[in-house]
């Protein structure tokens, strides 16, 4: 038997990671100790594996839930995952087409379609938070350090705000 402390070492997740699932019925110690301690065996180790990997694969939680109750539609739900990933993947790509596409014809940038406003909108409405928002300031930032400045530029985004911008995107 293992302690909350052990499995969680085990699996390289957190008490809390742990306690969620428990609270969403996913995951149940096998026993607990007289002081009340949780304690899991090797079938709570597999099936939190198993929930991880799900997890993973960007399956919700709700769908876990009904995977590990009826297992044989697993197929059925790793292949609409799979879909899901598709149209995600391609709505990314259609994104990226776009940005491509302001960038070989900046004079449409210029023309003072675009703000900085304008354009953070358009990331949220694509579905990106800040985090994917920093990330693709990164990733613009090292692959084509012109152009994102180039770009910044056309935001009429003020010449210290570029600056720290720029700094930011350079970090690793």
């Amino acid at each position: 038997m293992l302690s909350i402390k052990q499995f969680c070492e085990q699996l390289a997740v957190s008490r809390t990671t742990v306690l969620y699932y428990e609270r969403r019925g996913l995951l149940t110690p096998t026993s607990r100790t007289s002081s009340g301690y949780r304690q899991y065996g090797e079938g709570e180790l597999e099936r939190f594996r198993t929930i991880l990997t799900y997890r993973s694969y960007g399956i919700p939680v709700s769908e876990i839930e009904n995977l590990l109750q009826q297992p044989q539609d697993k197929d059925a739900v790793l292949r609409q995952q799979f879909s899901a990933l598709d149209l995600e993947i391609k709505k990314l790509r259609q994104q990226q087409h776009s940005i491509m596409t302001l960038l070989k014809e900046p004079e449409l940038l210029n023309q003072g379609l675009l703000t900085k406003e304008r354009w953070t909108e358009i990331l949220k409405e694509s579905g990106m938070d800040e985090q994917d928002m920093i990330n693709w300031h990164k990733r613009f930032e090292q692959m084509e350090p012109l152009g994102h400045l180039k770009f910044l530029q056309s935001l009429n985004i003020d010449e210290d705000e570029i600056k720290q911008i720029r700094a930011w995107s350079q970090q690793s």
